[in-house]
């Protein structure tokens, strides 16, 4: 079988430096690249890109492949050439405080206009004031007093002079005029009017009513006066308001002509100020002193309204915006309104709103994670419901979702524009596109990024920038060409194949990383292949104490694994225990028991409900492969068990399909099966050995334990053919077998199987349809029909038996009858 065996060269495909590439090789444009990801970028590239709605990316893939680094850089440059977007302002509505207005600006622009309208406001304080402290003003003012004192005046001349010549007096008190008669210049008691006749009475009750009727016209005509002498008065202080702060508010509007909004906005603003000119007219000091307590909130909160909300303010940006919001909650990404308390009750205003990510994006680019995105409340949906309708609302969530109802701002909405990218792992992309119908609706491109890629000449000159800008820009020491050798043939490994190369980058880092530490440690001046290898041996090393622990049991015989001699229906099969962030095979026992019987194969494991649905898939085919083989001109008799012995966990998987098969075959047979040897692959119906995983971490699982035993130059592992390429084996195990002191073989059939094994040949069918004498197979097809002649000849006598009986019961009733 040496034919079958792996020569120590094909056990690892070694890298030496200068064959492919200079010594002196470096990549100046790696750092900008992401290395191993054309399929990705390309995705990236056309998604920011496309201007058409729909079109945002999902960019999938597992950590460390560089989606997050690949993002950025794609973003980053995109984002500087693409114009800077506007400024968002939001500002007060005059008509109504409770929908206040937004002002898009060019960027910039929105914290000048704030400055400049804080300013105009401060002068306006101050000039309103002075304008009505004037001399001119004052004395317009008492000039219109004067006046309408002098027709109220006149009025009252002339009621007073028809009062007098009807024989009244007017008096004036608390509750009003009152009209007294008189008689000879003195007013009349009550009592005098007594002693009057009774036409004298209704004489003065008769003038008395009709001067009421002139007093009343005569106060009407008082009041009107006085409404116009406001009226004219608050003419006049709008007039003189106006001349105070009408040059401020024209700089301002031709300052922002081009702004039909700021031009609305601010005169909506000046025609607020003229109808609150006691605003300005009235002394903070006074209205502090006449609260008994300070009230910091309080302070020039009638000015409030007058203030400029800038939400983005994008005067320092170049470029377009490029937002990653790491902590996805409702109002980091939405925005929210704030809210004081005053006297026990909550209040807020339009200068409380709080813009999020979302409206520093806009106009840009939007990236968030989707497992920070799915895990907080509402996020999500929102985020749908804003990309579909391109509209951008500030709202509380509780009103948003009907949670609650409670009369708050409803600041105007804001257009929409913004490239979104999440980042996540494929599973969650595939349960979104399946579970989610606007999903795939909204996130039309997915960028996909591979964990391998191939072991080519460009791809290699890429590893090797890549390892020269890390260095460069860590500001660590340099790795010389065996150490960069090493890093390729560890990117060989962690891809678990010789012709591909790892894109986990940040596995790759970690370990060059730690070389450099231990580099330093011995003050060298580069990191050479002998740190590379204590690197990664340490990580190794702070992570295997499991599997220490299960080798010290094997050692011990506590966990029973044989590597010499030979058993029937025993072999050593091999699995891979994942451990986090290390995985390493592990030895087990697999043994199969025979009896007469027509049960066919039972899987204790499945029995007992450790089997996982794999597992039990993989034992059904051996059913398939041994009708297949054996049981064309004959019912397959058989009872058999097959039992992973010491597992005391689920089993899972197909790997050991064709182990399993070994021990059936031995079993059936009686021929021994060698225990210096370990086996690994699955099998299909027609007996054909496929590849499996952790084909590395199987071997040398096999390996320690035949080390720590003492290797004999006979222990080996079986593995499948189609598993060649994925040798990427440790140098010791590699120089174990350069030295043949351990073996690898390759099979792919059950035949080439059992017959290293067993050392017998398998034999083949012959055109008579028997298998050659003296063969597994030819012994294995005589158990078989034996088996099924002792099972018919058992089921005649049973039948005959059966007739015996029914016979018996017969005569019984006939005797009974």
């Amino acid at each position: 079988m040496e034919n079958l065996k792996v020569p120590a060269e094909k056990l690892r495909l070694v890298y030496r430096p200068g064959e492919e590439l200079p010594a002196d090789f470096v990549n100046e444009e790696a750092e900008d690249t992401i290395v191993g990801q054309n399929r990705a970028l390309q995705a990236l590239e056309f998604g920011l890109n496309i201007k058409s709605e729909g079109f945002n990316i999902y960019a999938a893939g597992m950590p460390g492949t560089g989606k997050e680094t690949a993002v950025k850089n794609y973003i980053d440059k995109i984002a500087s050439d693409t114009p800077t977007p506007s400024d968002l302002c939001y500002v007060n509505n005059f008509k109504n405080p409770y929908q206040p207005h937004n002002l898009v600006l060019p960027a910039g622009q929105g914290s000048i206009l704030a400055k400049d309208v804080k300013k105009l406001v401060e002068t306006a304080r101050q000039e309103i004031p002075r304008a009505f402290e004037s001399d001119e003003y004052i004395a317009q003012k008492e000039n219109i007093s004067r006046q309408y004192n002098e027709k109220k005046q006149e009025l009252f001349n002339q009621l007073n002079q028809k009062a007098t010549e009807s024989g009244f007096v007017i008096q004036s008190t608390p509750g009003g005029f009152l009209l007294v008669p008189q008689k000879d210049g003195k007013p009349l008691q009550d009592q005098d009017l007594q002693v009057l006749s009774e036409d004298e009475r209704k004489e003065i009750f008769y003038k008395k009513s009709k001067l009421e009727e002139e007093l009343k016209s005569t106060i009407r005509e008082a009041r009107n006066i006085d409404k116009k002498m406001a009226e004219e008065v608050e003419e006049m202080d709008r007039k003189v308001a106006l001349f105070a702060v009408e040059h401020l508010f024209q700089e301002l509007l031709e300052k922002y002509k081009d702004s039909p909004k700021v031009i609305d906005y601010l005169k909506e603003m000046q025609e607020d100020m003229m109808e609150n000119i006691h605003l300005f007219r009235e002394q903070q000091q006074q209205q502090q002193q006449a609260l008994p307590f300070p009230m910091p909130f309080n302070q020039d909160s009638g000015f409030k309204k007058y203030q400029i909300n800038v939400i983005v303010d994008n005067s320092d940006l170049k470029g377009a915006p490029v937002v990653r919001e790491l902590n996805p909650t409702y109002n980091n990404i939405f925005g929210r309104i704030e809210k004081e308390t005053q006297f026990g009750g909550l209040v807020t205003d339009f200068t409380m709103i709080r813009g999020g990510s979302l409206h520093e994006a806009n106009g840009g680019f939007f990236v968030v994670k989707v497992e920070e995105l799915l895990k907080n409340p509402f996020s999500y949906e929102s985020l749908k419901r804003v990309i579909k309708s391109n509209q951008l609302e500030i709202e509380e969530p509780g009103e948003k979702f009907g949670f609650m109802a409670t009369k708050s701002l409803r600041p105007e909405p804001v257009d929409l524009d913004v490239k979104v990218v999440i980042i996540g792992s494929p599973l969650f992309y595939y349960l979104l596109y399946n579970l989610d119908m606007e999903f795939r609706e909204l996130f039309k491109v997915k960028a996909d990024f591979d964990t391998v890629m191939a072991r080519t000449e460009e791809n290699i000159r890429s590893y090797y920038g890549f390892l020269d800008s890390f260095c460069q820009k860590e500001n660590i020491r340099a790795l010389d060409n065996s150490a960069t050798a090493k890093i390729v043939e560890y990117g060989s490994r962690l891809a678990e194949d010789q012709q591909k190369l790892s894109t986990r980058f940040s596995e790759i880092a970690d370990i060059v990383r730690e070389a450099c530490y231990y580099a330093d440690s011995n003050q060298e001046e580069s990191v050479r292949d002998e740190h590379i290898n204590r690197a990664i041996e340490a990580r190794i090393y702070r992570s295997n104490l499991v599997q220490k622990k299960l080798q010290e049991a094997i050692e011990r015989d506590v966990l029973f694994i044989d590597t010499e001699g030979e058993k029937v229906g025993q072999i050593n099969g091999l699995s891979v225990m994942h451990m986090g962030d290390y995985a390493f095979g592990k030895p087990t026992r697999i043994t199969s028991s025979l009896g007469l019987g027509r049960g066919g194969i039972i899987d204790i494991e499945r029995e007992a409900k450790l089997g996982g649905p794999l597992h039990t898939k993989g034992v059904m085919i051996l059913n398939g492969y041994l009708t297949n083989m054996y049981a064309r001109d004959m019912p397959l008799t058989l009872s058999a068990r097959l039992v992973f012995e010491q597992s005391y966990s689920e089993i899972e998987g197909d790997s050991a399909s064709s182990t399993e098969l070994y021990t059936l075959l031995s079993s059936l047979a009686d021929v021994p099966l060698k225990q210096n040897l370990a086996v690994t692959g699955s099998v299909n119906q027609r007996g054909e050995i496929q590849a499996i995983g952790g084909v590395n971490e199987k071997i040398e699982g096999f390996f320690e334990l035949c080390k720590a035993r003492g290797l004999t130059g006979h222990q080996g592992v079986i593995i499948p053919k189609s598993n060649e390429h994925n040798l990427m084996l440790k140098e010791s195990v590699v120089e174990a077998v350069r030295e043949g002191k351990f073996h690898i073989y390759v099979v792919s059939t059950v035949e080439e199987g059992i017959e290293l094994l067993t050392g017998i040949k398998a034999g083949k069918r012959q055109e008579d349809g028997t298998f050659e004498e003296k063969t597994i197979n030819y012994r294995i097809e005589q158990v078989l029909r034996e088996n099924y002649r002792k099972m018919k000849r058992l089921g005649k006598e049973a039948a005959e038996d059966k007739g015996l009986e029914d016979q018996a019961d017969e005569r019984d009733r006939e005797n009974e009858g």
